[in-house]
């Protein structure tokens, strides 16, 4: 008898355990979630490094890195870009957020940013804007799909409130 279930994994949801990762980052370093537990992460998904908008995300999580330390959170980004190619978006804006290189899109995939979408009437695979932040405990508290960019981080630093009290 064939098996019929549905051999897609569901998406994260709020309340469920994070999915871990281990990524290589900018700076040579390495970021695994499991080993956050004790602080919130913020676990932002961007398409592609020095773009507009990905700029501007990345330029206002920098402006407000002393508010998510006082709230006991890190941030990482995270898009398919390389190592090397987050060093240089780095310095080129003078961005002080750890980035991760999920270049295979396992990471991407597993927490459902990996979408097809349509510019102009194409198709193509790419990483949808979201941001999810996950607790103390390694659950995620909440996850915002489709993430307009201004105003963004100040509705992050609002849960992050509300989590720490």
């Amino acid at each position: 008898m064939p098996d019929t279930k549905d051999a897609t994994p569901s998406l994260p949801q709020e309340g469920m355990l994070a999915p871990d990762f281990t990524l290589a980052t900018d700076s040579q370093g390495q970021f695994t979630l499991s080993e956050q537990t004790g602080q919130s992460v913020v676990v932002y998904f961007y398409p592609k490094d020095d773009t507009p908008g990905c700029t501007k995300e990345a330029i206002a999580f920098t402006e407000n890195a002393a508010e998510f330390e006082k709230h006991n959170a890190v941030i990482i980004g995270i898009s398919p870009d390389t190592p090397l190619k987050h060093d240089k978006f780095k310095a080129k804006h003078g961005l002080n957020v750890t980035l991760g290189a999920d270049i295979e899109k396992e990471v991407c995939e597993a927490y459902g940013v990996w979408v097809e979408k349509n510019m102009y009437g194409k198709k193509y695979m790419g990483v949808e804007r979201s941001t999810f932040l996950v607790d103390k405990e390694g659950k995620i508290a909440k996850i915002w799909r489709k993430v307009r960019v201004p105003g963004h981080v100040e509705k992050i630093l609002e849960e992050l409130q509300g989590l720490s009290q």
